[in-house]
């Protein structure tokens, strides 16, 4: 049976209509109220400028044989156990029979600030992923199979993003891969080594600029992280867990 990518090309450009929306709605609200957050906090307090990506995911789990799973988004059921920490808590959880089937994070970033997220945001991604796994293997969720664990992240597309960026490191050379890379680039690659080193079993980036909330367009970084990789193994998981499991 063929995989369903549900249409994803299409439902990606409105997830990015909706997250430049949602930014600026939620920066008008807080100036209306008069309590508006410093800078580009303002855009994120609401918590909503990935649902469009989120409901994406919940579309291609639905035509790929799991619509009968129990697909959490709600706080209260997002939290797993970890190894070095109790729980950690996820944008999104399927479950199905008891068994954990999938276990996806959904992050973004805009500017001017790109230095400190991207570390913070790295750090992260690794350390979430190292815990999960270090849980599995200790059968925190029981003997099962490994679940897809999947990391996406949506990056302003802005000269700031874009330029050259130099490092300092007066001890040891940095890989050469990462000399003169725009953060975007860094991007790309730090999603291309949590897979290399199956910290995820696919991890995606992609970048749209501010004017993209009247077209939806968006740009990816290599195939490797493509949204379409992103969404075909998503895909493939699903399809193959519903044929396992019944």
């Amino acid at each position: 049976m063929a995989l369903d990518l549900a249409n994803y090309e299409q439902k990606a450009r409105e997830a990015v209509k909706a997250f430049w929306g949602n930014r600026e709605a939620a920066r008008q609200k807080q100036i209306e109220s008069g309590k508006a957050d410093q800078g580009e906090r303002a855009g994120v307090t609401a918590g909503k400028n990935m649902d469009g990506f989120l409901a994406l995911v919940l579309d291609i789990i639905k035509a790929n044989g799991l619509a009968h799973a129990e697909i959490h988004q709600n706080r209260a059921m997002l939290t797993l156990p970890g190894y070095f920490r109790p729980t950690k808590l996820w944008d999104l959880l399927v479950i199905y029979k008891g068994e954990l089937i999938a276990a996806i994070e959904l992050k973004s970033q805009v500017g001017p600030s790109f230095g400190n997220n991207f570390n913070n945001r790295t750090e992260e991604a690794i350390g979430t992923a190292h815990d999960l796994w270090t849980a599995f293997r200790e059968e925190a969720f029981g003997k099962q199979p490994r679940p897809f664990v999947g990391w996406m992240m949506m990056v302003e597309d802005a000269p700031e993003s874009r330029k050259p960026v130099r490092d300092s490191s007066p001890h040891f050379p940095v890989f050469d891969e990462f000399k003169g890379a725009s953060y975007l680039k860094r991007y790309d690659l730090l999603c291309q080594r949590l897979v290399q080193e199956q910290l995820y079993t696919t991890a995606a980036v992609i970048a749209a600029e501010r004017s993209a909330v009247d077209t939806g367009d968006f740009t990816e970084l290599s195939s490797m992280t493509s949204l379409r990789t992103f969404v075909s193994a998503l895909a493939g998981h699903i399809a193959a867990e519903a044929a396992r499991l019944g």
